[in-house]
């Protein structure tokens, strides 16, 4: 029959399209392990010629992480919420690009933060993107209130509930971008099956549930993966956790373009310091692309 006969013909086309998308990142990490394992045996050869961080910033030169804009998000969470208004108008002046919103609900992590109406009353003071990261289980319930809320990104994690591509379709269903968090000891080929689906992949590089905390250096390698994974897709690569000005040329080398930062971000208390904060961290980005500012 004509009709059996062009669908069979369409999941061919389909199936061949992701074969041959799979066999092109498996060909990227490929060179990627051939290159490290090269530069490993130069640098036990002459450990003054070639360090670590090298290593990681050719992996970043063979993936096409540039092609995404650099992004800095500071975390309200690290604000004071006393003058949370002033605060988000502080940030926003001083060349944050996002503002990301940290919800915690004391169930799927230890700590409890706050909910869509305090976003909500956030957002008359910026007209700056709310990336919202939602750390809570189930999260599915709870959608619309945040993108009501005046969220524009929507992200869940992969570990708050079993059925991760239904939460991030209903995250677009709402008509806002939909990113997916993964833990630290979550492997990234939890997102496989959902990237054409979305936006953002969030790398936690601490464990989730409180600020302050100190970058885990094995997410690198992670970051690195994913930045393989995506490909030729529009998805930008979010690192939250311990981000700083020391270690954001790093994190940038790996293959991420978006920074959240909170402490880093927020200490000294006043807009002049929230300016530094923020430069620091773009600029250490952008050298370790090439790129002056």
């Amino acid at each position: 029959m004509p009709g059996k006969s062009i669908f069979f013909e369409r999941s061919a086309l389909a199936s061949s399209g992701k074969s041959c998308r799979r066999a092109a990142e498996n060909a990227v990490l490929s060179r990627l392990q051939v290159l490290r394992r090269g530069l490993r045996r130069d640098s036990e050869r002459h450990p003054t010629r070639i360090s670590s961080f090298s290593t990681l910033k050719l992996g970043a030169m063979s993936l096409p992480s540039a092609h995404r804009p650099l992004i800095i998000a500071p975390s309200v969470l690290a604000s004071d919420y006393a003058r949370l208004g002033e605060e988000v108008r502080a940030v926003d002046m001083a060349g944050a690009d996002w503002l990301h919103m940290d919800v915690m609900d004391g169930h799927f992590v230890p700590n409890i933060s706050y909910g869509p109406d305090i976003i909500k009353a956030m957002r008359p003071h910026t007209k700056k993107i709310f990336d919202a990261h939602l750390m809570i289980a189930p999260c599915d319930p709870y959608l619309e209130a945040f993108a009501k809320a005046g969220c524009d990104h929507i992200t869940v994690h992969a570990e708050a509930g079993p059925h991760l591509h239904r939460s991030v379709q209903a995250v677009r269903a709402l008509g806002k971008k939909a990113g997916v968090a993964l833990n630290p000891a979550t492997p990234a080929n939890v997102i496989e099956y959902v990237l054409d689906l979305i936006d953002i992949v969030l790398v936690m590089s601490v464990n989730p549930g409180f600020g302050g905390q100190s970058f885990i250096p094995a997410v690198l390698e992670k970051i690195t993966t994913i930045r393989a994974m995506c490909a030729g897709r529009p998805i930008d690569i979010m690192v939250d956790g311990g981000v700083t000005a020391d270690n954001a040329a790093q994190i940038t080398a790996a293959g991420a373009n978006a920074f959240v930062a909170g402490s880093a971000v927020f200490k000294g208390g006043t807009f002049d310091h929230y300016k530094t904060n923020i430069s620091a961290i773009r600029n250490a980005a952008a050298n370790a692309r090439g790129e002056a500012i």
